[in-house]
Parts: C-alpha cells; structure tokens; sequence
C-alpha cells in the first residue's frame, strides 16, 4: 500500500505539508490541501489517525465547554465550532455544565485534563486563573469566547459600548422614557454579561442628563418567556409608562414586542424596542438590534485554537505551507458586529416628545 512519501510525490508537495493537510491542520493552503487529497485518493492511502496520534501526541479532538446547550446562543456557536473542526479532521466533544457547580468543577479539573483532549474552548465562562495555568500546564490551549481570560486566547465583543450605542440610538430618535431590562442574578456570574450591557446603558443615559427611574430597570432570564412577563408587569404597573425600551437580548425584545401587543400597544408607534445579538427572530419581528453573530465566533475559535495546536503553544502560529514564518497569535480579539436598524424604533409618539 502506497506510503505518505508517495502520496507527496504525487503531489509534488514536501511530506511534511501533506501530513498537515491530511491531518486537518489550519496552516495548510486550499490549493496544497487538494492536491493532497486527490493524490491521496489516487493511490488509496488512507492515513492512520492512531498512528498519527502516537507520533504527534494528538488526538484530534478539542472539548467545548458551556453553560447551556438549548439557548439560541450556545447552540449558534456549536454549530460554527462543529462546522469548522469537522473541516479540519477534528472530533468534538461537548461539556454542558449548566447551573451545578459541582459539575462545572468536575469538568474543569477532571475531564479537560484527560489525555484525550487536544485544546479546549470554553464559552461565556470565567476560569480562574489557577484553571487557565492547570489547563496550559499540560499543554491543553485555551480559547474563551465572551469575555477576557488572562492567559489565554479570547474572543469578545463590547458589551458595554454597543449597549451605549443603541441607547444612543433611542435618545437621538427622541426618547427621554427608556426603560431597560436586564439580567437577573443568576445570569450575572461568569463574565457578569447583563450587569456590563446595564452599565453601557446607564452611562448613555448620563451622558444625555436622562433620568433612569429604578421601577424602569427590570430582571428578567434572557428568554422570550422570561421577557413576556417582565414587560407585562413593567407595562401594566408603571405610574408613567415609558416610551422605549432597551432588552438586554433579542430573546427579551421578542417578549418585550409580545407583552405590548397584549396591551394594545404598536412597536413602534407608541413604544420603540431595541434588542441586542443578531437573534434570527429579529428579522421577523422587525427587531432593531446588534447582530454579533455567535455561529462566526465559534468559527473563528475553531480557527484559533486549531492555529494554536499548530504553533504547539498559545503565542505563535505558522501561516505558510512550508517553513513560515512564526506571526504572534492574537490574544484577546474583539469581533466585529453589524448596527442593524429595523422596524421596531422611531421617534417618541406625538405629544410626548421633548
């Protein structure tokens, strides 16, 4: 049976770029990656993945680690991770670690430091920094998207400043009467998500010289259900009812625009609601919002923790076929987000602008 040296024969590329490219490996171009296979193809070879193993320490498998598998979000950035590391050759093992501590505990310092294990990806979870230093400590890379991990490769948005912008978006429109709802305290662990979007909002409300009443301020789960009954009880119960209202997620919009039709209120003739994710149901319900497209950052953490096996460390990784040169790797990337402008905001209804 035909050998790996073969096969580069065949394809006129070194051994050492077609291991890369029938391994999986990300630091393959597309060009080299199909010659590879197609002379692979030609002469049956069919690479040993055990064998590889051995030899490379590897074994092809990265874990994903996070708090929630059913939420719109989580799953979003499953799917690009599974997409990307199914491209490359990888398998995909899945930690749902929910609201148990103890579970969480045992998948930090148990499961994630088995041998079988390549690199780690962990979502909308603060690692101590001890957890980082035991994970990195044997070799495991790490890739956190959501918020900064010390240490380790991170992949964000800004919570913060893009909450301001649509706050800023509502002022500008008009609105003085903004309410805002937010996360409740079990949201608030980890990366404190809710609290750093209610913070962006308050500063754009300080910064205009708004009022931000405390009964305007209102928890909810970040679920269209959750959102429904908060808004039901803010709209049905408030001496003054606001004019806009800024729902710390799409999930929490579409229950906001919900709770409103039930009071025979239109969106946005007498209220404006505003979102934040890029939820697929904002397009149907109209929904103005941030789109920070969760599938593309579990692509691009796919992508970064492949980049980061490759360099066999969390600060290089290599670019070029063959012999490229090192290029530091980028720690803490920001991910870009789209201003999606809709529908659901306009300006204040007639008789209660300023």
């Amino acid at each position: 049976m035909a050998g790996i040296k073969e096969v580069a024969d065949r394809a006129g590329l070194s051994v050492a770029t077609v291991s890369r490219a029938l391994g999986g490996k990300a630091n393959v171009s597309a060009r080299s990656r199909q010659r590879a296979e197609e002379a692979a193809r030609e002469l049956g070879f069919v690479p040993s993945y055990h064998a590889s193993s051995l030899a490379s320490g590897r074994n092809h498998n990265i874990g994903l680690v996070v708090p929630y598998v059913h939420r719109w979000y989580f799953s979003s950035v499953l799917e690009g991770v599974s997409e990307t590391l199914l491209d490359a050759g990888y398998d995909l093992t899945l930690y749902n670690v929910g609201e148990l501590p103890e579970r969480r505990d045992s998948v930090l310092n148990d499961f994630l430091l088995r041998k079988r294990l390549d690199a780690v990806i962990a979502v909308a979870l603060m690692l101590g920094e001890d957890e980082v230093q035991q994970l990195l400590a044997v070799h495991r890379p790490i890739v956190g998207i959501g918020g900064t991990l010390p240490g380790a490769a991170t992949i964000r948005i800004d919570d913060a400043g893009l909450a301001s912008k649509l706050t800023d978006h509502l002022i500008r429109l008009g609105h003085t009467r903004i309410a805002h709802l937010t996360g409740n305290k079990e949201l608030n662990r980890d990366f404190k998500l809710p609290g750093i979007r209610q913070r962006g909002f308050l500063a754009a409300m300080e910064r205009a010289g708004l009022p931000v009443h405390p009964e305007w301020q209102v928890p909810a789960d970040f679920t269209i259900h959750g959102a429904y009954a908060a808004a039901r009880h803010l709209l049905g119960t408030a001496a003054e009812r606001p004019t806009a209202i800024f729902a710390a997620s799409d999930e929490m919009a579409v229950g906001t625009i919900l709770a409103a039709r039930d009071f025979g209120l239109r969106v946005p003739e007498d209220l404006s609601v505003v979102g934040m994710d890029g939820h697929e149901l904002g397009e149907t319900f109209g929904l103005t919002t941030i789109n920070q497209d969760p599938r593309g950052q579990g692509k691009l953490a796919a992508t970064t923790a492949l980049a980061l096996l490759d360099s066999d460390g969390p600060a290089h990784n290599r670019t070029e076929d063959d012999g490229g040169t090192a290029a530091p790797a980028r720690s803490d990337q920001e991910y870009p987000t789209d201003f999606v402008i809709r529908s659901s905001t306009a300006v204040p209804p007639v008789g209660q602008q300023p």
